[in-house]
């Protein structure tokens, strides 16, 4: 059984493949997404919704993004850390069955894995920020035990 860690790493890479190079969205999906997860069914059907929705939603992300980066203009913050917000506000309003506190310790751990040293508190602050925005605006819909808030 595929963690759903490595998924989301998975579709961090896709998502920067995918913005780097311009290929088209079926073949990053087919390299990066369906090679490494065929194993595992539930990881792949995680999986390519993740990269699909990120990528579908982008422009509301960055408007939500810019909302809360004071002072700073979105192009110039770091692509990995906007890719792991992107992901990570993706899964906020998209998969009801994954708890907000979950996405959240997920997209810190990778940011610090993946970037700078201090952009696990940025992307923190961030996704904090829109959680409360997104739940003002009544935007996510968590429900089941362990799952509200």
């Amino acid at each position: 059984m595929i963690q759903r860690r490595f998924v989301r790493e998975k579709v961090l890479q896709a998502v920067y493949a995918y913005i780097q190079s311009g290929e088209p969205i079926s073949h990053i999906m087919n390299t990066l997404i369906n090679e490494n997860l065929k194993e595992d069914a539930d990881a792949l059907r995680f999986g390519e919704r993740l990269f699909a929705l990120t990528l579908e939603q982008i422009d509301d992300w960055n408007a939500i993004i810019e909302q809360h980066t004071k002072n700073w203009e979105i192009s110039r913050l770091a692509l990995i850390d906007k890719i792991i917000l992107y992901i990570s506000l993706s899964e906020l309003t998209n998969f009801p069955d994954i708890p907000t506190k979950v996405t959240i310790n997920e997209a810190i751990d990778i940011a610090k894995k993946y970037s700078t040293a201090k952009s696990g508190r940025f992307v923190n602050g961030i996704l904090d920020a829109s959680l409360i925005q997104l739940q003002n605006e009544q935007k996510i819909s968590k429900t089941g035990r362990g799952l509200i808030g």
